[in-house]
């Protein structure tokens, strides 16, 4: 059975401040103290409470109240957006805090002013604040088709270099060609195409070293492309190009991988990558072959996926791969074969043309990533050795002035790191990793860069 996929529209920010109100839902009635309630009556008191959130870009933040979930939130956020509320606070006293931390990227909030009380009914309290930050980046693995293995380097956050982790580069399967973190950081997935099978490892969360999962390798369907994991962590799900389909995996202790019931899922034609939307919502996979977007809800408390309503959608030819942002408001897709990039609003079910699309890139752009901040769009071109970059607007695509960017030889991958201060790309020709500066959106090259990788890098993920 086919549904839609809902409608989410979150405006973007960089750094955001939001209202929200805390509302009694019974009170003692009358004035005077809430301590002074009728023997009667609930001891409860009709307070508001107000204030300030800055700075959430992750998915995930739930606050509390006491023990009780108030809601969750998912950023980027905008301004003067209204959190509504409904609890009782006995007494008239209150103790906001944090129940959940937001998740890709992860970020640690904190929250000032949250307890108090008690109060007098109908008075209102306006300095809640609570504040989000996002855990700089700590490690980079990049897949080397050429060679067989993965290397992992650790980061300096505030420079962006990058340095080789003793041990690196670690074994994988042959001819790995994805790689994924999980939001936790503990676990690394590849996707070896040739050997048709997903290589899991634990990391050492102080040296960022690979070690191989108890089990690992896994099947999976024949020439895996793509391997994509949601922000629970609890998901991991990897594409198979020769099969068409899209094979579904629960994440055990260890890392450990089950395909879940019902996998694999048909997909198009050639499938080349396949990416999981903020708040595990949709699941988008881009087929080269036909020249499609697949769209999937994920399965209540299954993973499974449910073919939306109108999918697949049309993109350009020969598409290489497809990304979310982190307001869940876009999908984008780079089309190797037709040098453009296609953008969709998610607001339309299944998806629906950005205006101006598709936009023009470089030659066979091969990878496709937004910022975390939610400002920019970067495109790598496999074929002319380069990195477009666009402003990211209300639903169209911008080029900056100076794009295109240069970079390696052949880059095939780039991601941004969490805090949207760097880009790095692995470079196929050059068989390294570049790494650059974001200012205002455009690159300019770390000292340093580029740093040395194995033979034929195809792949690369941070980690926090």
């Amino acid at each position: 059975m086919k549904r839609h996929v809902a409608d989410w529209i979150v405006p973007s920010r960089a750094r955001v401040t939001v209202l929200f109100i805390l509302l009694s839902v019974t009170g003692c009635g009358g004035g005077g103290s809430a301590t002074q309630c009728d023997p009667n009556c609930a001891a409860t008191a009709s307070v508001s409470i107000g204030g300030g959130l800055t700075g959430l870009v992750g998915s995930g933040l739930v606050l509390q109240d006491g023990g009780t979930a108030l809601g969750q939130y998912n950023g980027p956020t905008a301004n003067g957006t209204n959190l509504l509320f409904e609890l009782v606070t006995p007494f008239g006293s209150y103790n906001v805090t944090v129940l959940t931390q937001p998740t890709n990227p992860s970020q640690t909030c904190m929250v000032a002013n949250g307890m108090g009380g008690p109060t007098s009914p109908n008075s209102q309290i306006t300095n809640i604040l609570v504040t989000c930050t996002t855990k700089p980046p700590r490690f980079v693995y990049v897949t080397n088709g050429g060679s067989n293995d993965v290397s992992a380097y650790t980061v300096d956050a505030t420079s962006g270099a990058l340095t080789a982790i003793p041990g690196s580069p670690f074994a994988a399967g042959r001819l790995p060609v994805a790689v994924a973190v999980d939001t936790t950081g503990r676990y690394v997935y590849v996707a070896n195409q040739t050997d048709a099978t997903v290589s899991a490892f634990t990391v050492d969360r102080t040296s960022g070293a690979l070690t191989a999962a108890s089990s690992s390798p896994y099947p999976t369907g024949p020439a895996p492309t793509s391997v994509a994991i949601d922000s629970s962590g609890a998901l991991v799900y990897v594409t198979s190009g020769n099969a068409g389909t899209v094979w579904a995996y629960a994440i055990g202790v260890g890392g450990a991988l089950t395909a879940l019931t019902g996998s694999p899922f048909a997909v198009g034609m050639s499938p080349s990558s396949v990416t999981v939307a903020p708040w595990d919502t949709n699941v988008y996979v881009a087929n080269q072959g036909d020249g499609t977007v697949s769209v999937f809800t994920i399965g209540n408390g299954t993973g499974g996926l449910i073919a939306a309503d109108g999918s697949p959608v049309a993109t350009g030819t020969g598409p290489r791969a497809v990304t979310t942002e982190p307001s869940n408001r876009y999908v984008f897709v780079a089309n190797a074969t037709s040098n453009s990039v296609s953008g969709y609003t998610t607001s339309t079910a299944p998806l629906a043309p950005l205006s101006g699309s598709p936009f023009t890139t470089g030659n066979s752009p091969s990878s496709v990533t937004v910022d975390p901040l939610d400002n920019f769009v970067y495109v790598a071109n496999q074929g002319s050795n380069n990195i477009s970059a666009y402003a990211l607007g209300a639903e169209t695509l911008t080029e900056l002035t100076g794009s295109p960017f240069a970079s390696g030889s052949e880059p095939t991958s780039l991601a941004v790191d969490p805090t949207g201060r760097f880009v790095y790309v692995a470079n196929a020709g050059s068989g390294d990793v570049s790494v650059s500066a974001i200012n205002s959106g455009a690159l300019s090259a770390v000292s340093g860069s580029p740093y040395a990788a194995g033979s034929q890098p195809s792949a690369i993920a941070v980690s926090q």
